[in-house]
């Protein structure tokens, strides 16, 4: 009967290969004129088998994929410990949350505490810190590497400062040579918001290390325009085993016993101990020891995960040959445009290519975009642009509390205004890439006769 079983799976797994052959392989052939997305999902009949694969073992929340993916993951980034999520969000949540902890004593974070961030972002690097009641202190960014102008660092600090939360923006990283010394110095904790840059590189002290992982805790998202995706999902990351456990307590509940689902007494003493006032030998499996939630990844996201990881490297290639086409042969266009910049000692695995429309009297960026968009050119702005200008900000804005400032956000504010990106996703082939220059050019050519 057994055998049977196996054959009857094994013959589902091979008609889901020819499925994907047959449909899924032959639908995408790309015309000159079709929709270019900024990003989306690049996969095979691998993912495809994977996924029918987990279904029909039917187990649905994390097990034996989600082992498989956080090993995989761990590896790629030569990192102690991996736990996924249910996304790149809640990873932000968690490696925040982390830092709140008991079990951190004098260097936990407390709400009126101070975490320096940027305001030129996405929100969710943010929302964590305002909804425990911590103050982002936000700085203003550089240009063109758009990461976190590490000037201002030292003007920011105050005796309330306990970590420095910010993101490596579009694949790629920030100063963390300049921020690490800084965090070490004043004993602060630092939060790698990895989400953008999986794959990206950063060279301290004459070693190359992942983005995500030089500092206390790093956060990835698997959302599908990411470089890899399990549809929605997270992970976060860390070498440090204390802020590995209270991960894992946060994910799974808040609970004290680090069995994994469907395991029970691990410990061995599963009822031999005693825990706060509860009576002695109370279930481990039920001892809270943080208010947590339940975030974990589902299996069959872990099994799409799984197929992905196989690919990353080439995804983390062709996104930075991608980028360095379009730098290439648009770099004659900088008259009008900032063309964005790597930081210095870093090898970026790019999210999107970074564009701000230089001050001129002929276009905006806003008819550029129109224009783009209108030939079937998918844009994105660097996300919240100015996030204090944010209507969520509103009410905190207008009562001049809940967040601090250092200086003028200037820059935020071009990008806010002047700021948008293209795709370099893995699934855009130079025809593609040509399409969307030529486009740019063409936009550009029609002020010739002005200029």
């Amino acid at each position: 009967m057994l055998k049977k079983s196996q054959e009857l799976k094994d013959e589902i797994l091979r008609l889901t290969k020819e499925y994907y052959s047959q449909t899924i392989n032959e639908k995408d052939i790309y015309k000159i004129g079709d929709r270019i997305p900024y990003a989306g999902r690049v996969y095979d009949e691998k993912e495809m088998v994977n996924l029918v694969d987990s279904s029909l073992e039917f187990w649905l929340t994390s097990g034996r994929y989600t082992n498989i993916f956080e090993e995989k993951l761990s590896e790629f980034l030569q990192v102690k410990f991996c736990h996924t999520c249910n996304s790149g969000s809640s990873a932000n949540l968690l490696a925040f949350m982390a830092l709140t902890s008991q079990l951190l004593s004098e260097r936990r974070i407390v709400p009126g505490d101070e975490v320096i961030t940027v305001a030129a972002g996405f929100p969710t690097t943010v929302t964590p810190v305002i909804q425990y009641g911590a103050i982002p202190v936000f700085l203003d960014v550089t240009i063109p590497q758009y990461n976190i102008d590490c000037r201002k660092l030292e003007e920011a600090v105050t005796e309330k400062t306990k970590a420095v939360m910010i993101a490596h923006t579009l694949g790629n990283p920030f100063d963390l040579k300049q921020v690490k010394a800084f965090c070490v110095e004043h004993n602060l904790w630092l939060i790698e918001d990895n989400c953008d840059a999986l794959g990206s590189q950063y060279q301290l002290d004459g070693q190359w290390k992942y983005t995500g992982t030089i500092g206390d805790i790093g956060t990835s998202s698997f959302y599908p325009p990411h470089h890899i995706t399990t549809g929605e999902g997270g992970a976060v990351y860390t070498d440090n085993p204390l802020l590995s456990k209270i991960v894992l307590s946060l994910r799974d509940w808040g609970r004290d016993c680090s069995c994994p689902s469907g395991v029970d007494n691990m410990c061995g003493s599963r009822f031999e101990r005693q825990f706060g006032e509860l009576p002695f030998g109370y279930d481990h499996k039920y001892v809270y020891s943080h208010f947590g939630y339940n975030l974990k990844m589902t299996e069959m996201q872990a099994a799409v995960g799984v197929a992905q990881m196989d690919k990353l490297s080439f995804f983390i290639n062709k996104r930075k040959e991608n980028w360095e086409t379009l730098h290439s042969k648009l770099k004659d266009l900088s008259d009008f445009f900032i063309l964005p910049e790597p930081c210095l000692n870093s090898m970026p695995s790019w999210f999107g290519f970074l564009l701000t429309v230089r001050k001129n009297d002929f276009f905006t960026r806003d008819e550029l975009v129109n224009y783009l968009e209108n030939q079937n050119i998918q844009t994105r702005t660097l996300f919240a642009g100015n996030l204090t200008k944010q209507p969520c900000f509103n009410k905190m804005r207008n009562e001049n509390q809940g967040y601090g400032v250092v200086g003028h956000l200037t820059n935020t504010d071009i990008i806010m205004n002047h700021s948008f990106w293209i795709g370099v996703y893995p699934e855009l082939d130079n025809q593609k890439l040509d399409y969307m220059i030529n486009k740019i050019k063409t936009f550009i050519e029609k002020f010739n006769g002005e200029l």
